[in-house]
């Protein structure tokens, strides 16, 4: 690991709040249109990479001008999508830590492929959360404590076919030794009581999904 945290602006549902999740020391890689999101808001992206088919000509010299390193690939004879692109490459520097912005957003499919790629992410051992304007989602797969912050809700889907042995303590809806199953809303719409709650499991991929309304 190289101690950093590594942050990805992809293309989906960008605003102001973006702003407020980059730290001083972040690696910036800009995801095709996040690339020029980061630019138009007084980022230098570390790295920007893609197909680039959702800018003009224009935006994309500006891309390429304005990016400490630039990599463009064809948008038909490509396999991925550029954020699983870029998230390839994050993996390979090895960081501590990635966080997604901009991996939500009006198309589904990319939106659950995005979230699918936690689970690349955990199994290479590097913390990786996805965070929009009312939403933070991580995948467990060990006990782990999460903290209240801006959030009202919190919610637990499977990621694996099943997940077994959740308790869960510190929430208004207890578990205990529970089992929940792909398919299953049991998980939905729980409460911190306190600033923080702690949550085990035995086996399985768990997403937690911390939310409040807009």
């Amino acid at each position: 690991m190289n101690g950093k945290r590594i942050v990805i602006v992809t293309g989906g549902t960008l605003g102001p709040w973006v702003m407020d999740e980059i730290r001083q020391g972040d690696l910036l890689v800009g995801s095709d249109r996040g690339a020029l999101f980061l630019l138009q808001n007084g980022f230098v992206p570390d790295i920007s990479l893609g197909d680039f088919d959702s800018v003009t000509e224009a935006e994309l010299a500006d891309i390429r001008a304005g990016s400490k390193a630039f990599l463009e690939c064809d948008p038909i004879d490509k396999d991925l999508t550029d954020t699983e692109m870029a998230f390839n490459w994050a993996m390979e520097q090895q960081p501590a830590e990635i966080t997604l912005l901009g991996a939500l957003g009006t198309r589904f499919d990319h939106s659950l492929a995005n979230i699918h790629l936690l689970r690349k992410g955990m199994e290479l051992g590097i913390p990786c959360k996805i965070i929009d304007a009312n939403n933070e989602v991580i995948l467990i797969n060990s006990p782990t404590t999460i903290h209240k912050g801006r959030y009202t809700h919190v919610s637990l889907l499977p990621l694996s076919m099943e997940v077994t042995g959740i308790t869960l303590n510190g929430f208004l809806y207890p578990l205990f030794q529970a089992t929940l199953v792909v398919g299953q809303s049991l998980g939905i719409s729980n409460v911190l009581l306190e600033q923080q709650g702690h949550i085990e499991l035995a086996s399985g991929y768990l997403l937690v999904i911390q939310s409040k309304d807009t």
